[in-house]
């Protein structure tokens, strides 16, 4: 059994929350500008003491409608300034944030405003306000609505800050005031390993835990007045949120977007210092820059330049370092490809943070290779999102960095990453007995894998749950899935893949009792099983099965290709236990071709 620890170099304060941040950067940096929003004509800039009196004024217009401290209000938006806006706001009269991803499907937004026992909501758009109110019979205790964006008359910004007008400074103090460092901060739902979302009670003592530690560890990453980071993830996710926080608690300029649609433009008007990411924005990033070269007709230059950004990037590591020959090519390579590239992600950027995912060795040699490090962390909802990351002027490619000053990292003996510290959640929203088995003397249980190294370095060496983690951060429960297609007469066993992948797809077996039957009513009675298993009839009908499983989950988590096998999952064959589970990895190592072909490799 393995620990490190390093000490804490934030303290929390011992009364107060996150709405102190904004009081703080509105007295010490009064005309500093801490926040844009996008518009059509460019970045609007708002100062520490304007973003402080915009979310006073929200704040009131929810004091007002009548939410109290203590209370939940649901948040369902593509990442934009009115979301900070609002989390802060919520937060300033000691109410709970509720996050819902905007992909998400009228079960999932049904589940987590019902769950959490929302009383509020404010949504993006219409449509959006539409699925909530066709909820309305299923969410008795949501009595308050607002659009950011109606199709006519004010939006929620203008509604409740015209509604609060006439709540006092007094008042709204007295709201703030109820707020304590272990006050809840926001109910993020996760998926768990039978697919219903749990809510994790974040406290405000994690979240400032997280990202006072983290600015203090990045502290050069983190200049006031000088550092800016891009945000286009979904703030609906942890790792999003508490980048939020970190920025303004720096405070550095956070620019927000919503999504990955414009993100070159985004990057090369916002410029931004820092780049947030998961892994599979930096292999799009990668992938578009080769395409293009290949289309321009320097693909082979531009895999010599890759070649030698990866061996430079190695050779850093060894004692001798990069020799003068290595060095001579990445310079004249830094010349004609490397600058380039930095250009795309903004040209001022010299790190990027990503999780979510793993990144890959190759890549991260890469992107350090041209001059753009990409310092990898891991962490869970549970954790308020990293736990370990990569020190700023110390990575280490391929793990996933050292621990969180003030928190600790064990390995067990069967190898499971356990976690200690102020930045773990308080537990899972009217769940105990889910919380009391994760949370064990004195140890929140990840259910992942991994090993440390004599420094403290973390690497992940697998997950033992059965959650997967998609390239692009998203985590998906395979059993709600799998259990809808298997629903399907025609589908015998199926198992949801996607661990690192750019998209969810699944391995289906047939079911032979029900085949001929089938095979009859659609004409094909005639023909072998091997040719109805290759008919497009059979793929026809399968697809509508994925498609009856894809309307209870968001986009992101929606399986987009399937692949049939000719044989079938049982217990003889090694790919089912005796109480007929699924031996994923068995499943995985055996289909790996299968699995490969789903995504073109």
């Amino acid at each position: 059994m393995r620990e490190f620890s390093l000490p804490a170099r934030y303290t929390v304060p011992t009364d107060g929350g996150l709405p102190d941040l904004l009081v703080a950067n509105a007295a010490r940096h009064p005309r500093t500008a801490v926040i844009s929003r996008r518009e059509p004509d460019g970045w609007r800039d708002l100062t520490a003491t304007e973003f402080l009196a915009e979310v006073r004024a929200v704040a009131k217009g929810l004091l007002r409608s009548g939410v109290r401290p203590g209370d939940r209000v649901g948040l369902l938006a593509a990442t934009r300034y009115e979301w900070t806006l609002v989390d802060f706001a919520v937060w300033t009269v000691g109410a709970v944030t509720v996050p819902v991803y905007e992909s998400s499907s009228p079960e999932q937004i049904a589940w987590n405003l019902g769950d959490s026992g929302a009383v509020a909501v404010i949504v993006e758009t219409p449509e959006q306000l539409a699925a909530v109110e066709s909820l309305r019979d299923r969410l008795p205790e949501l009595t308050r609505r607002w659009c950011l964006e109606p199709v006519s008359g004010p939006g929620a910004v203008e509604l409740l800050t015209a509604t609060g007008a006439s709540v006092s400074d007094e008042r709204l103090a007295a709201a703030t005031a109820t707020v304590t460092p272990d006050s809840p901060a926001t109910l993020v739902y996760t998926s768990g390993t039978t697919g219903r979302p749990r809510g994790c009670v974040l406290s405000h003592r994690a979240f400032l835990t997280t990202c006072g530690n983290v600015v203090a560890a990045l502290g050069p990453l983190f200049r006031t007045g000088e550092s800016s980071v891009l945000l286009f993830l979904p703030l609906a996710h942890v790792f999003a949120r508490m980048v939020q926080v970190a920025a303004l608690l720096g405070p550095i300029r956070l620019g927000l977007a919503p999504g990955v649609a414009q993100l070159t433009d985004d990057l090369a008007s916002f410029r931004p210092t820092i780049v947030l990411g998961v892994p599979r924005v930096f292999e799009k990033v990668y992938n578009s820059a080769r395409a293009k070269a290949v289309q321009g007709g320097r693909g082979a230059l531009f895999d010599r330049a890759a070649e030698t950004a990866v061996a430079h990037s190695r050779a850093r590591d060894t004692p001798g370092g990069p020799g003068i020959g290595l060095r001579l090519r990445h310079r004249v390579f830094d010349r004609l490809v490397y600058r380039r590239l930095r250009a795309v992600l903004g040209g001022r950027a010299t790190h990027a943070i990503s999780g979510g995912a793993p990144l890959g060795e190759r890549l991260g040699h890469f992107y350090r290779g041209i001059g753009f490090t990409v310092l990898e962390g891991y962490g869970l909802t549970e954790s308020c999102a990293p736990t370990s990351f990569n020190p700023w002027d110390a990575p280490r490619i391929g793990s996933v960095g050292r621990p969180l000053p003030g928190t600790a990292i064990r390995i067990a003996e069967d190898g499971e990453i356990l976690l200690r510290g102020e930045h773990l959640f308080s537990g899972y929203w009217n769940d105990p007995e889910a919380t009391d088995e994760v949370l064990r003397d004195g140890w929140f249980h990840t259910g992942d894998l991994g090993r440390l190294d004599a420094d403290g370095y973390l690497t992940v060496t697998g997950r033992a749950k059965e959650i997967l983690v998609t390239a692009g951060g998203k985590n998906v429960a395979p059993a709600v899935l799998e259990d809808r297609i298997r629903a399907h007469p025609l589908v015998a066993e199926c198992m949801v893949v996607g661990e690192g992948r750019p998209f969810v797809g699944a391995l289906l077996t047939v079911d032979d009792d029900f085949l001929p039957r089938w095979a009859e009513e659609a004409g094909l009675g005639g023909l072998p099983r091997a040719a109805l298993l290759d008919h497009p009839a059979l793929a026809t009908a399968l697809d509508e099965a994925v498609r009856h499983a894809n309307e209870v989950v968001s986009r992101a988590e929606s399986v987009r290709a399937f692949r049939v096998l000719p044989g079938h999952f049982t217990e003889e064959s090694g790919h089912l236990t005796p109480s007929l589970k699924l031996r994923r990895h068995v499943v995985a190592k055996d289909f790996a071709r299968e699995i490969d072909a789903l995504y073109g490799s």
